[in-house]
């Protein structure tokens, strides 16, 4: 929300970012006329960006039980992957996605508020439990500007490799005309956790090119076993320096106190806050 003197209040939406979302909103259902998108939606961003409770946002942008129905509501109907979605396939069409992808995990610390959710079906609360506490994991690929392509959250205990995978596949960029939407990374960057003999088969029957290093321990075994041990992976060191670009993406997305601590419950509404801040960095 914008105050009387035309100034953008600290937290809230920008010019520029309110005219990047405002056309990717979804439209009123049977022509009813909702409360102020704008307002709304300055609502929900100041509460992810400062972390605080949602009977804690201020008056101005609301009554707190509409914000958060209209958060829940846009969480579970898919509205901010939709959006996000149509971000990135505008992107795409204008030449603006580099294609070499980098991925990575980052863990967050769970505030004991997020614990207790009811189970429903098959739902998982994307929680894990270590010896500092409950945590969850945000595995993600972003390009080579460090906008997210794609991501999922699992427990913070889970392993980066098996999740590798499932990232790649959750890349999926539509055509904003004709045509399969767009699915393939033009080369991937990993760090050592990556380093599996599956993953780089994954990657080779997809004829995606991947700089990913070997760890000691795999370095020492093929040294060991001689000619047996084969040649050792394609390793370019500039191209590997590229993929700081995740890890800035991941300080990027923890500027949001929301999301560096989670003190949702349900992984649906946590999921929904990263990919509001994602959609953000595609502004």
């Amino acid at each position: 929300m914008v105050d009387h003197g035309g100034v953008v209040r600290r937290h809230e939406l920008s010019g520029a970012e309110w005219e990047f979302v405002r056309p990717l909103l979804p439209a009123s259902l049977r022509g009813r006329k909702r409360v102020d998108d704008r307002r709304v939606l300055n609502g929900i961003v100041w509460k992810f960006r400062t972390g605080t409770a949602w009977r804690d946002v201020p008056e101005r942008y609301g009554p707190w039980a509409t914000l958060h129905t209209r958060f829940r509501r846009w969480a579970l109907d898919g509205t901010f992957e939709r959006m996000l979605r149509t971000a990135r396939a505008h992107a795409d069409a204008a030449g603006d996605i580099d294609w070499l992808v980098s991925s990575d995990s980052t863990i967050v610390r769970a505030h004991q508020h997020a614990a207790g959710a009811r189970e429903k079906g098959p739902a998982t609360p994307a929680l894990g439990r270590s010896r500092g506490g409950l945590t969850s994991k945000i595995h993600l690929a972003c390009d080579a500007l460090g906008r997210p392509l794609a991501f999922i959250l699992t427990g913070g205990n889970t392993n980066d490799c098996t999740r590798f995978t499932a990232v790649m596949e959750a890349i999926r960029v539509p055509r904003v005309g004709p045509g399969r939407p767009r699915v393939r990374p033009a080369h991937v960057l990993g760090d050592k956790g990556y380093s599996s003999k599956a993953i780089r088969a994954w990657l080779r029957r997809r004829n995606i090119g991947h700089t990913v290093p070997e760890r000691a321990d795999q370095v020492r075994n093929r040294l060991r076993r001689g000619r047996r041990g084969g040649r050792p992976p394609t390793f370019d060191q500039q191209l590997y320096k590229r993929r700081n670009v995740v890890e800035r993406c991941f300080n990027r997305l923890k500027q949001w106190r929301g999301i560096a601590t989670r003190y949702d419950k349900t992984a649906e509404s946590y999921r929904a806050a990263v990919t509001l801040a994602s959609l953000l960095m595609w502004a």
